[in-house]
């Protein structure tokens, strides 16, 4: 235009200036509302610009896929359990461009416990991402023994795992002691018994440093099987779980500790972190954890609660 009107330049979106759109990209990650990882699908279908930019490896340390649960129901035949074709299919969209994207430099990956993934969904993932560091597990009713087996050995620098307490892993932690050096850390969500502290201490983790089986069902041997087994443990976490006397049984009112004694605080000392918690009267976390028996169902409570642990590397 003349007479010192101002000029009207309409741009394309491959123009736009790539340090902005990278910051732009960078605050997917606090997209609770749907996802980072469908505003990353859905903006890397624009222009081969764009699809560059995204392929940052800053932007790509963390998969979160919390937010991200199956529609699903029971079924009494294996896997015992079906998901419907759409959940199917957004877990596979989502996985399959966003691992395109990262290149390979995903160090931390985070399911929801209420994902139903398939064995075939979880060694490509395990392929495609094989610097992982940090691995929140989903649910694993459809995942066989030779998938997560074959997803762990590609694993190597694997230091951190959260284990939903459905999957009782002795085979997974003999995998891990045969495969990843680092690891370091480790988080219990549901049933913790004598077989399974017996498992890490005897054969598979005794070098472990970090455990948490907050808002879990402990029985009491369990708990001295690790204080007495893991000599290199620091930190233990143990708060609002319900501690049992003996395993529970079937039909029978669960025996619970309402106390912790002498003799257990005396082999906690020394560690460097000992968290406890178990005021059922003053505490939400506890009255929820003594109501479903130590197994907790998080689907009942706020969205985003089964993320929180008072350890802050477990923490999410």
């Amino acid at each position: 235009m003349e007479d010192g009107d101002s000029l009207v330049t309409l741009r394309r979106w491959e123009d736009l200036n790539t340090d902005i759109l990278r910051k732009i990209f960078g605050t997917f990650d606090y997209i609770t509302d749907a996802s980072s990882a469908i505003a990353q699908v859905r903006c890397s279908a624009v222009c081969i610009a764009w699809r560059s930019i995204l392929c940052d490896p800053q932007l790509w340390s963390t998969l979160d896929l919390s937010w991200l649960k199956s529609n699903f129901i029971k079924i009494h035949q294996e896997p015992y359990v079906y998901v419907d074709s759409r959940s199917e299919e957004q877990l596979s969209r989502v996985l399959k461009v966003s691992l395109s994207l990262s290149r390979g430099n995903i160090t931390t990956l985070v399911f929801n416990p209420e994902l139903y993934i398939s064995d075939d969904q979880l060694t490509s993932t395990a392929e495609r991402c094989p610097n992982l560091k940090r691995l929140v597990m989903p649910t694993g009713d459809r995942i066989k023994k030779t998938g997560i087996c074959k997803a762990i050995q590609n694993w190597q620098d694997l230091e951190s795992l959260t284990v939903p307490g459905i999957m009782y892993p002795p085979y997974l932690m003999e995998v891990i002691s045969n495969h990843c050096s680092n690891f370091r850390e480790l988080k219990i969500m549901g049933r913790f018994d004598v077989r399974f502290a017996s498992t890490l201490v005897g054969t598979y983790l005794p070098n472990l440093k970090v455990l948490s089986l907050r808002c879990s069902q402990l029985v009491r041997e369990a708990l001295i099987t690790i204080l007495d087994g893991l000599l290199q443990l620091e930190v233990l976490n143990i708060a609002h779980c319900v501690l049992l006397i003996e395993p529970p049984r079937r039909n029978q009112p669960l025996q619970i500790v309402e106390e912790l004694d002498e003799a257990i605080l005396e082999k906690a000392a020394r560690l460097q972190r000992f968290i406890t918690c178990m005021q059922v009267d003053r505490c939400i976390m506890c009255q929820r954890a003594r109501n479903d028996g130590g197994i907790m169902k998080w689907y009942k409570y706020e969205a985003g609660l089964w993320k929180q642990d008072e350890v802050n590397s477990l923490a999410l």
